[in-house]
C-alpha cells in the first residue's frame, strides 16, 4: 500500500496536552467533561471545539494547538485555550491539573466519554482499556520528506528515556506509591501496538508493515498504532507520545523544545549525509523500563556492548549539544527548563516530596493544582519556586 505524506515546510509544532478535571473541594477527578465541553463558547456546528476535545474518560479534556512555527507560539496558543477552559470549568466547581495519573482517584469510578470510537475501542480492549484513566503530553514536529520519517523516529527512540524521565509525573495509583516514576507508562503498555517503535528502516517498510497489520485485522486504522514515537502522515509530522502529562506550561514548553530541537538536528544531519544514532531494540526497551522505574536516577545503556551511564549526565550532555539549535529555533529559554527539572526535580519527585511533608495525598493534588494554575514548581522546602 502507498501512504501519502502531507509534507511540512519545516520543523513546525503541534502540541496535545491532556488536562484533568479536579473537584475543587474533594480534589478527586470529576467525570464531567461532556458538561464542560458543551458549555464552551465557539463550538462548531458539530458541537465540537477546534482546540478542546474529549479523551477516553470524562475526567480529561485534551487541549490542542494549531500548526505553530515556534515553541513560544505553541505555548501562547495553549494559554488562550486553557484560560477558556478554566472559565468554563469554574462554575461547575472544577479546577484543572495535569499529571500522568491522579494520585487518589480510582479508575473503576471513571466514566467513558460519549464518543462512538471510544465505545468501540473499549469493546475491543476490555479491562486494559477501562483502566486508562491516565494523561499524556504529545508533541508533533513537522518533516518535509517521508523518506526521513523512519530514520528520525529510530533516532528519537534512542532518547525515549530522556523524554520520559524529564516528564514522569505518575508515581501514585489509587492512593498507593507504586515505586515507579511513570505508572502511566505501565498502564498504557498493557494495550496492543504500544511501546517503542519496531525499528523499521525506511518508509517502504513502514507501508508494508501497515498493509500487513490492516489485512490481518490487527488494526483498523493507522491511528491505532500507538508507539512511543510514530509517524503521522496526515499531518506530515513525527509524533512524540511517550511523555506523561506535565503539570506546568514551563514543562510543556520544555517538552516541545526538546522534540523540535532533536528533529531539526536529525533532519539536518540527514541532509549532510550523516548516519543517525540508533540502538538495538532490546537496548531501547530496557532503557525505557529503567526510566519508567527510576526516572532521572536511571542508569541507561549507551551501546550494544552493555556500557552504561547515569541518565542525568546523558541529559546534561544532550542539552549542551542542542543549545545552539535551540537558539536558532528561538526556544533556548524553554529548553533550559530541563536543567531546572534536573536541579529541582521532575514532577514524580516533587509529588513524592509533597506527600512526605504530611503523608496526605490531598496535599499532592493541591500542589499539582497550584503548579498548573501558577506555572511554577511547588517545592516543600521553600514553598515553591517560580
Amino acid at each position: 500500500m502507498t501512504i501519502e505524506w502531507n509534507r511540512s515546510p519545516g520543523p513546525t509544532l503541534g502540541v496535545e496536552w491532556e488536562v484533568q478535571l479536579i473537584d475543587a473541594h474533594t480534589r478527586l477527578l470529576r467525570q464531567d467533561a461532556a458538561a464542560v465541553l458543551a458549555g464552551l463558547p465557539g463550538l462548531q456546528e458539530s458541537g465540537e471545539h477546534p482546540k478542546m476535545k474529549h479523551e477516553l474518560m470524562q475526567s480529561t479534556v485534551e487541549v490542542v494547538t494549531g500548526i505553530c512555527g515556534t515553541v513560544a507560539e505553541a505555548k501562547a496558543d495553549l494559554a488562550v485555550t486553557i484560560k477558556e477552559l478554566q472559565r468554563t470549568a469554574e462554575p461547575h466547581g472544577i479546577v484543572l491539573a495535569a499529571s500522568g495519573t491522579h494520585p487518589m482517584s480510582d479508575w473503576r469510578d471513571a466514566k467513558m466519554a460519549p464518543v462512538q470510537r471510544y465505545s468501540e475501542l473499549i469493546e475491543q480492549l476490555q479491562w486494559p482499556g477501562r483502566r486508562l484513566q491516565t494523561c499524556a503530553s504529545h508533541v508533533h514536529v513537522g518533516l518535509r520528506d517521508a523518506a526521513k520519517a523512519m530514520p528520525v523516529i529510530n533516532a528519537l527512540a534512542t532518547y525515549l528515556p530522556h523524554f520520559l524521565a524529564l516528564t514522569a509525573s505518575s508515581p501514585f495509583w489509587i492512593r498507593a506509591d507504586t515505586g515507579l516514576a511513570s505508572t502511566r507508562s505501565v498502564v498504557w503498555s498493557a494495550l496492543p501496538n504500544t511501546g517503542p517503535p519496531p525499528g523499521l528502516p525506511d518508509w517502504t517498510r513502514f507501508e508494508e508493515y501497515m498493509d500487513t497489520q490492516l489485512r490481518a485485522g490487527t488494526i483498523r486504522t493507522i491511528k491505532e498504532v500507538w508507539w512511543d514515537v510514530r509517524p503521522h502522515p496526515d499531518f506530515g509530522t513525527v509524533e512524540i507520545r511517550i511523555a506523561d502529562a506535565v503539570p506546568t506550561f514551563r514543562e510543556i514548553g520544555m517538552l516541545a523544545a526538546l522534540g523540535q530541537c532533536l528533529v531539526q538536528l536529525f533532519d539536518s544531519q540527514l541532509d549532510r549525509g550523516y548516519r543517525l544514532p540508533a540502538r538495538p531494540t532490546w537496548v531501547v526497551r530496557d532503557n525505557k523500563w529503567r526510566a519508567t522505574r527510576y526516572g532521572l536516577d536511571a542508569i541507561v545503556i549507551t551501546d550494544a556492548t552493555g556500557a552504561t551511564a547515569p541518565l542525568r549526565d546523558d541529559i546534561y550532555e544532550l542539552l549542551r549539544e542542542l543549545e545552539p539549535i535551540a537558539w536558532r529555533l528561538g526556544c533556548a529559554e524553554e529548553l533550559a527548563v530541563a536543567s531546572e527539572v534536573l536541579q529541582y526535580g521532575a514532577s514524580y519527585e516533587r509529588q513524592r516530596a509533597a506527600h512526605a511533608v504530611d503523608d496526605d495525598l490531598t496535599s499532592v493534588v493541591d500542589a499539582l493544582v497550584t503548579e498548573f494554575a501558577e506555572d511554577r514548581f511547588v517545592l516543600p522546602e521553600d514553598g515553591g519556586r517560580s
